[in-house]
């Protein structure tokens, strides 16, 4: 089920109000329900995959709490760790490894006639994998106990917020919160569906808006030339940025209406100063996962640099490849760790150009130089991401000089552009500055904050213009959104 289909908009208040009337002891029973019914709606045969994953932690945390000696808990963690990540691999990544194998193949005239396998990405798979495998190292570790109720640890595995696309919860935070009981409370409830109409905004005024314009060039990327590939991937970046934050504050404001706290997944990455500031703002959740239960595993920096600079290779490898079987998040994956080991490695060399330079000396200057610079390092990273395969990415990459010398005489900018012009560009560049103007006023205390001390008037005029907004603007054609495909 989509947030932004009409399905959901039916769905969620049906959860909202029964939730609420029903007596405490069996919400967590019509919770799982609606979870289950949520998925569901997408492939009904699928939610097995969800029992599976579920059914196989919560036997493995159940077992390893029987265990006083760390050798026989790690047959369960293994156990868990090989079923789980089993089932990624074969629905995920299996057709990408043999495809792989096949190309070999044929390169040295070998046979190989494996099949590829017909069957879907499940949807949210490797959330919901990531989310109950955090829970199976938690108990190994002795960080939590077992959980020793099935339902509520099957609702914390399938909460239907956050099941498909995040944030990536962990047990230590969301699975006690099942326990407490939430009365109605007005302002929680408006709070949290004043960010769920700002996540909704995000999706379909601004990203789904972007995507017509970036789909037009990345889809036909030899029909343009530089200023049309700077125009669409910088659109990208406030694409997918607004897609997927749009999903995290729907998923966020969802539970916050039913009383349960969500951790962020982003603050204004675009602000970031240097590569490793930008992953601590981007898909937050995702990042310090990787951190707690690969970096960390692997030594971290309580390693000799070399090891370091590696371990930091292995995650970012990792985390691109996580995100599909494809060779473009692999080079993508692989370009933001190279941009992390470059920063360490110049680092002393940098700070020297700074002090001769004396830039330190105008700090406001100097951080809009680190910002933008950022910016443009992620920008370059994003082709890989977005492009269809990595020969796309390099003929835009080696293409971005041609066609400045006259881009508003040749049309390309404006063909860059292109659907349903004007409208299109002047409703997508009005969202981006009405985002960014946000994200400025937010660097201080949230707008909920700031507008929660004005009239009533006002408050209210920004909700219905807001509102107002995503009738008038929106792109309502039941677009995915992109971390669904992951």
């Amino acid at each position: 089920m989509l947030f932004n289909s009409i399905h959901f908009l039916f769905f969620f208040p049906i959860v909202v109000i029964c939730y609420f009337l029903l007596p405490f002891k069996y919400r967590w029973v019509f919770l799982l329900i609606a979870s289950y019914y949520f998925y569901m709606a997408w492939k009904p045969g699928y939610v097995v995959l969800l029992v599976l994953s579920t059914g196989l932690d919560y036997f493995a945390g159940i077992m390893m709490s029987r265990q006083t000696e760390q050798s026989r808990r790690r047959k369960y963690l293994i156990l868990s760790l090989a079923g789980n990540l089993g089932l990624l691999f074969f629905f995920k990544y299996f057709n990408f490894f043999n495809r792989t194998l096949i190309n070999i193949g044929q390169y040295f005239s070998l046979s190989y006639q494996i099949p590829y396998s017909s069957f879907l990405l499940p949807i949210g798979i490797s959330f919901y994998t990531f989310q109950t495998l955090s829970y199976s190292i938690d108990v190994y570790w002795g960080r939590l106990p077992a959980e020793k109720h099935f339902g509520k640890f099957a609702l914390f595995v399938s909460f239907f917020p956050q099941l498909v696309a995040g944030p990536i919860e962990r047990a230590t935070n969301l699975l006690h919160q099942f326990n407490f009981k939430y009365d109605f409370d007005y302002k929680r409830v408006t709070d949290g569906l004043k960010i769920m109409v700002w996540g909704l905004f995000k999706k379909v005024v601004i990203a789904d808006r972007l995507a017509l314009i970036v789909n037009s060039v990345y889809n036909d990327p030899t029909a343009y030339s530089g200023p049309g590939y700077v125009v669409a991937t910088v659109f990208f970046a406030f694409q997918i940025y607004c897609d997927f934050s749009g999903y995290s504050d729907i998923a966020i404001g969802a539970a916050q209406v039913l009383g349960i706290r969500l951790m962020d997944n982003f603050n204004r990455p675009y602000h970031s100063k240097n590569i490793s500031e930008f992953w601590k703002r981007w898909h937050i959740s995702l990042s310090t996962w990787f951190k707690d239960y690969l970096y960390i595993s692997l030594g971290g920096n309580r390693v000799k640099i070399s090891r370091w600079y590696f371990n930091l290779m292995i995650v970012f490898i990792v985390s691109g490849f996580w995100h599909g079987a494809n060779w473009t998040f692999l080079v993508w994956g692989a370009l933001h760790g190279f941009y992390f080991v470059f920063s360490l490695i110049t680092k002393d060399i940098r700070l020297k150009i700074t002090h001769v330079t004396r830039v330190d000396r105008y700090p406001r200057i100097h951080k809009v130089l680190q910002v933008s610079i950022t910016f443009v390092l992620v920008n370059i990273s994003w082709i890989f991401f977005r492009a269809n395969n990595v020969s796309q990415a390099w003929h835009i990459i080696t293409h971005l000089p041609n066609g400045w010398a006259a881009p508003m005489k040749s049309g390309e900018l404006f063909s860059a552009l292109a659907v349903n012009m004007p409208r299109t560009f002047l409703i997508s560049i009005l969202s981006i500055l009405c985002l960014e103007s946000i994200h400025l006023v937010q660097r201080h205390s949230q707008i909920r904050s700031m507008l929660s001390g004005k009239p009533a008037w006002l408050r209210w005029s920004l909700y219905y213009a807001v509102v107002a907004w995503i009738v008038l603007g929106g792109v309502f054609d039941n677009t995915p959104f992109i971390y669904f495909q992951f």
